[in-house]
């Protein structure tokens, strides 16, 4: 099966497919005239490489657990569980972290509206009551940094 044929039957494109090659995850077979033919193990193999990346594998992760790409590895295979488990872990400190920084986010809104319906009753800049009620209130530092800094400090 030529390139075009196997990205399409994978739902990939033939750029990733090459992607995987480059990598050393793949070697494919060349016909006489030059171009990749992919046979259905070449097919089973991309398959398991698309999964891994979908799942949040870097490619040098997936080189780590050649294994777990041929068909004899297809089953349960060394080192795969492990590599699955440290994954889970990773992916379950990046969900504490963004759920921590959804609640930064959330308390600092809830500060700044706040902010914005005293200074409408007060005719006091927004920012002025927000930074006064942050102070107080211990919520937030409302500064205005520089941009792509994290000025949210939570008690």
């Amino acid at each position: 099966m030529q390139a075009k044929e196997a990205a399409e039957s994978l739902g990939i494109t033939q750029r990733m497919l090459r992607h995987y090659e480059n990598e050393g995850l793949m070697e494919i077979a060349r016909a006489e005239n030059g171009y990749r033919h992919y046979s259905a193990t070449d097919l089973r193999r991309a398959a398991r490489i698309r999964d891994f990346v979908a799942i949040g594998f870097s490619t040098r992760e997936i080189r780590a657990m050649r294994a777990c790409l041929s068909d004899e590895g297809a089953g349960p295979c060394e080192g795969g569980i492990d590599k699955l488990l440290e994954k889970l872990e990773h992916i379950d400190r990046l969900k504490a972290d963004l759920d921590e920084r959804r609640t930064a986010v959330l308390e600092r809104l809830q500060v700044l509206r706040k902010g914005l319906s005293l200074a409408d009753t007060q005719n006091e800049p927004p920012v002025a009551v927000a930074d006064r009620l942050a102070s107080r209130y211990g919520h937030a530092d409302t500064s205005h940094g520089e941009p792509g800094q994290n000025h949210t400090t939570l008690d």
